[in-house]
C-alpha cells in the first residue's frame, strides 16, 4: 500500500504537550494520529461528539442573553446608545 506524507503546522506549546501526553500512555504523537484518521475511517465521521449540549453556558453569556430577552419583551431592544445612556442618567437623577 502506498504511503503519503501529510503535514499541520501547530503551536509549539500544543505540540510539546500532546508530545508528552502520547509518551504518558506509550505510543508517539505519529502513532496518535494515525488512530485518529483510522477511527475516522471507520467511524466514517469525527469519531466524537463536537456538540456542546449538556456543557453549562457561561454565567455572563447567560445574563446577558436574558437581558436581550427582556429588553426585547419590553420593546427596548432596538435602543439607541444615546436613549440608553439618558435613560440611565434619569435613573441617577432619582
Amino acid at each position: 500500500m502506498a504511503s503519503t506524507l501529510i503535514q499541520f503546522r501547530a503551536d509549539d506549546a500544543d505540540k510539546i504537550e500532546a508530545t508528552q501526553i502520547c509518551d504518558n500512555i506509550g505510543i508517539t504523537l505519529q502513532t496518535y494520529f494515525k488512530i485518529c484518521m483510522m477511527r475516522l475511517i471507520k467511524e466514517q465521521g469525527i469519531p466524537f461528539s463536537m456538540k456542546m449540549d449538556g456543557r453549562e453556558e457561561n454565567a455572563g453569556i447567560k445574563a446577558l442573553k436574558r437581558a436581550s430577552q427582556i429588553a426585547e419583551e419590553n420593546g427596548i431592544s432596538d435602543m439607541s446608545l444615546e436613549e440608553i445612556n439618558s435613560e440611565i442618567a434619569a435613573v441617577r437623577k432619582r
